[in-house]
């Protein structure tokens, strides 16, 4: 399945139907009164998050949604039906943008949520609303309220507990798949990973669910490469793993670059807790990797985890940091927070 994480579709919601003219006719009475029923309102656009769903691709192909309109009134003073209520789909994490790309209209941040965001036109009036104490037989009836309609980005915003982020051929896609079930594509060459992977993580009788992003360049949060998107997947991360390929970019550089395209995207991402990984030491001796180290802290790394994605060394330690920054329990957990597989975990400790 392709993953989309921006469409943008029109919507409209359903107009009121006609109301009744009409007289009342019986037997012995020829010329009763109006007894013309109001029209039914239309039906409204309503969206809906739905657990299961990771991309916004089916929107690349059904682009218009229209609700039904309401049913016209009839005679003996009967309201018309009213239009079936459209509900949209989307994936948890959704969010639901006016045209200018700029105001954001819904937030759908749990699954199950509904809201409503244009309501159906109402129904017009019968004749028998228009009687009155000077018009006794009223021949006039409301056309119905025309729904409301426009055009909207829809903007997926993935739902994850920890965010990794890095340089382009940092080793992310090779260390998501070490430590959970992704099959994320692994290449020795930039840019490897063109869309965000998700990936659940099991460890210490604890589950998390792990983000990549593809990597970062100078200029990301000015949108270079895409990167503004890519960033937009982290927002709503608790911590993010910052990985540094210690054969690649000078390590402190790569941190830096990182760290000043955080602070310009905004949205809280530099005040995010940041564990900062080592990554491929299995590629580097020792006493480089100490000095690497003690560059990165210079560099203002609070605390420098040295690992391997490829080995799984030193891997352990790191994921211990990253569960001290998550809630009791989370999204992917039972409420008393006990992982139900336990033998599928895969058991880590630092070499």
């Amino acid at each position: 399945m392709h993953f989309l994480d921006q469409a943008k579709i029109f919507i409209r919601s359903g107009a009121g139907g006609p109301g009744a003219v009409s007289f009342r006719r019986e037997k012995y009475e020829e010329y009763g009164g109006p007894d013309g029923g109001d029209g039914g309102k239309g039906g409204d656009i309503v969206f809906e998050a739905v657990a299961g769903l990771n991309t916004l691709i089916d929107f690349r192909y059904t682009q218009h949604f229209k609700a039904p309109r309401g049913t016209g009134g009839m005679g003996k003073n009967r309201t018309g039906a009213g239009g079936k209520d459209l509900v949209v789909k989307v994936p948890v994490g959704t969010q639901v943008i006016d045209d200018d790309g700029e105001t954001v209209l819904l937030d759908l941040t749990e699954p199950g949520m509904r809201a409503l965001l244009l309501r159906g036109g109402d129904g017009g009036r019968g004749n028998l609303s228009y009687k009155s104490s000077t018009n006794r037989a009223p021949r006039q009836c409301g056309p119905g309220w025309p729904g409301q309609e426009m055009y909207v980005w829809l903007r997926l915003k993935l739902l994850a507990d920890v965010g990794l982020v890095g340089l382009p051929n940092a080793g992310k896609s090779t260390f998501i798949n070490q430590i959970t079930n992704t099959k994320a594509k692994v290449g020795d060459y930039a840019f490897t990973t063109l869309r965000p992977q998700l990936g659940v993580v099991r460890h210490k009788n604890r589950e998390f669910v792990l983000a990549d992003i593809p990597g970062l360049i100078a200029g990301a949060a000015e949108g270079a490469g895409v990167g503004d998107r890519f960033l937009g997947h982290i927002e709503r991360c608790r911590v993010l793993i910052h990985l540094i390929d210690i054969n690649g970019t000078d390590p402190a550089e790569a941190l830096q670059i990182i760290e000043e395209e955080l602070e310009a995207y905004g949205g809280g991402l530099d005040e995010k807790p940041r564990l900062i990984a080592l990554n491929k030491i299995d590629l580097a001796d020792t006493e480089l990797v100490s000095a690497y180290r003690a560059e990165l802290r210079a560099a203002g790394a609070k605390r420098v985890f040295p690992i391997s994605g490829a080995t799984g060394k030193g891997m352990g330690a790191l994921l211990d940091a990253v569960l001290q920054h998550l809630p009791a329990a989370t999204a992917t957990e039972r409420p008393e927070g006990v992982v139900e597989d336990v033998e599928d975990q895969k058991p880590w400790s630092p070499i």
